[in-house]
């Protein structure tokens, strides 16, 4: 028997913000948390004590249920001493000449200890923890579940949701092709694990037990009702509260979602050096041209060295970009109206459960 999402992460209405790694802010986390929805607040490359601190201050800004996200190492991660970024450095030159900085040195390390971030969540305790590019170990699970924290797993593809489920997460997002951000593939090239929301969802519910959050495509109340209709147990959106005030994107970022059109966004490796999909920019063209992006997370350390400066300038030309393809959909500049819009889309079974 399928638990019942709301139920399941203690919360009024089966909503989730979508996680924004560089994006997320505790005044939308808290806001859609407030709302009776689930608050996601995007953790990567955050050291541990930024985490702890983050945790920290998004209890002050809510007593409901939220939820925090981590990027789970894939294996093939590259290590500074491991890559000569000399070509991907060159090819950036031009963007880092552009907004008058010099070219960066090579760190000790691209990210973050995962094992200290995940310490720091863990210590923390939010009522939901979840992950992205893998899938969580037995023994994180067991840690999560011992500390009352529910873990919600991420999937492209039918096997990564059955492998997902098999290691014991409560529910899966399952991300159709449409959504904003990174592909977080992990059993196949995601390139290769481009499945489409609406294709995705029902094949998904039919392959596992637990419950299934639709995403990708859903920005009002027709994509929450095609979702529920699909057999989703709740819905996750990400550009439309993206937009938002209450979001870290600048005001030039917001703006470009405003007015972007179904075939604006593009998928590119050009920023992160994974495939993510976002609106194409002088940025994201000159490295394209430039014919030489490093792997991950090396591309996205060299890009994060004038993206910085860029978003301190609030200039989208040097940004990444992020939306989905639902972006010409997006109407509310306050996250307060998009979740409002979002609700009336729910069954009304769902909602008199509420």
């Amino acid at each position: 028997m399928r638990a019942a999402l709301s139920e399941l992460l203690g919360i009024d209405a089966p909503i989730l913000l979508g996680p924004f790694g560089g994006l997320s802010s505790v005044e939308l986390t808290a806001t859609v948390s407030n709302a009776g929805g689930l608050g996601s607040y995007g953790l990567y490359g955050y050291e541990p004590d930024r985490i702890s601190d983050t945790i920290a201050a998004l209890r002050s800004a809510t007593s409901r249920p939220f939820a925090v996200n981590l990027w789970l190492p894939t294996g093939d991660e590259i290590h500074p001493a491991d890559v000569d970024l000399t070509a991907a450095t060159a090819a950036a030159a031009p963007l880092f000449a552009e907004l008058g900085l010099d070219l960066p040195t090579p760190p000790v390390e691209f990210l973050p200890d995962i094992d200290g971030q995940l310490t720091a969540v863990l210590d923390a305790a939010p009522a939901v923890l979840s992950v992205v590019f893998g899938v969580p170990s037995a023994h994180l699970v067991e840690a999560a579940h011992s500390r009352g924290i529910r873990l919600i797993g991420t999937a492209t593809t039918v096997a990564e949701a059955q492998a997902l489920e098999a290691a014991g997460v409560d529910a899966v997002v399952a991300s159709g092709a449409e959504a904003g951000g990174h592909r977080v593939s992990f059993l196949q090239a995601a390139a290769l694990s481009l499945v489409g929301t609406f294709a995705l969802v029902p094949q998904i519910v039919d392959a596992v037990a637990i419950p299934v959050i639709a995403a990708g495509g859903i920005a009002d109340r027709r994509g929450v009702a095609a979702a529920f209709a699909l057999g989703a147990s709740g819905v996750q959106v990400g550009t439309a509260f993206l937009r938002t005030r209450q979001s870290a994107a600048s005001e030039a970022h917001r703006e470009e979602i405003g007015r972007a059109r179904d075939t604006t966004t593009t998928l590119t490796r050009a920023m992160s050096g994974r495939w993510a999909r976002g609106i194409p920019n002088h940025a994201s063209r000159v490295l394209e041209a430039g014919a030489a992006i490093a792997p991950f997370p090396a591309q996205n350390w060299l890009t994060g060295r004038f993206r910085a400066e860029a978003a301190r300038r609030g200039d989208a030309r040097f940004a990444s970009l992020w939306a989905g393809q639902a972006a010409g959909l997006t109407r509310h500049a306050d996250a307060v109206d998009v979740f409002a819009e979002l609700l009336t889309g729910l069954p009304a079974s769902v909602r008199q459960d509420e």
